[in-house]
């Protein structure tokens, strides 16, 4: 939630599941579309998409809300329980839950992954997609077929390998069951039955999701309303003044064609 002096209030809403489980969340209130930032693996909603974002939002009068799956930022649980699906539950709650009307979801990385499947669960509620470094699928096609041999014998025997993070000090632990979960919910196998618009954001100098990946997602997408845009110094994260410059323009022109469809 926003104070009404316009900066972003720093104490989240929590919204409880049925299960006990708690999401963090900040909700502007504005016209529809509304748009629904879905974070990346390990990041949270203070990130600097999803707050620049938020700022973009609040000036246009736009309804927005970011949030945090469970295991990261301000919800509960613990970041090495989680799964796909878990993290997909928890966008799907906050979808049911917190918003109304078609949304414009804005998947970062992971999220991208997340966004998919949501799009897919909810067809009705989705004005639009815009990915950024979007990764479905990326458990079993960029870490699974990564490891070594010596990481698959410590996932067998430990059920648990510890990556390193080009992002942090901490490694990444990836578990046994986020690989295992992770083929129940693998999206790019065939084609997705997805309609709405969609644009896909990707870095040419993203080393942790090649930028073909963005390739691949729109050639498997039902819709012919696909465009991927390239960034040609562009890296994994997109965060420069530039990349979010062109994420709000991208934001604006989905909104708008879901407006002009709706009229």
């Amino acid at each position: 939630m926003n104070d009404p002096n316009g900066d972003i209030e720093t104490r989240p809403q929590i919204l409880t599941r049925d299960d006990g489980a708690t999401i963090a969340y900040h909700k502007t209130p504005g016209r529809p579309p509304g748009v629904v930032f879905l974070g990346g693996f390990a990041s949270d909603m203070t990130g600097t998409k999803a707050t620049a974002l938020e700022a973009f939002c609040r000036a246009r009068g736009q309804a927005y809300l970011r949030f945090d799956y469970r295991g990261h930022g301000a919800s509960s649980g613990a970041f090495q329980d989680g799964t796909i699906g878990g993290w997909s539950a928890d966008a799907l709650s906050v979808l049911d839950a917190l918003v109304e009307g078609p949304q414009v979801l804005v998947g970062s990385s992971l999220g991208g992954w997340i966004m998919l499947l949501v799009a897919r669960a909810r067809p009705e509620r989705i004005a639009g997609l815009i990915g950024v470094a979007a990764a479905p699928d990326f458990t079993r096609e960029l870490v699974e077929r990564g490891f070594t041999t010596e990481q698959r014998d410590a996932l067998e025997r430990d059920g648990v390998v510890y990556l390193p993070s080009g992002y942090g000090d901490e490694p990444y632990p990836i578990t046994r069951r986020l690989i295992e979960e992770g083929r129940e919910h693998l999206v790019l196998q065939s084609p997705i039955e997805i309609t709405c618009p969609v644009r896909l954001l990707h870095g040419m100098k993203d080393t942790d999701v090649p930028c073909k990946r963005a390739l691949r997602i729109s050639e498997m997408l039902v819709s012919t309303d696909v465009e991927v845009i390239l960034v040609k110094d562009g890296d994994h994260r997109l965060s420069e003044p530039r990349d979010l410059e062109r994420l709000c323009r991208t934001v604006a022109e989905v909104s708008e064609r879901a407006s002009d469809r709706s009229a």
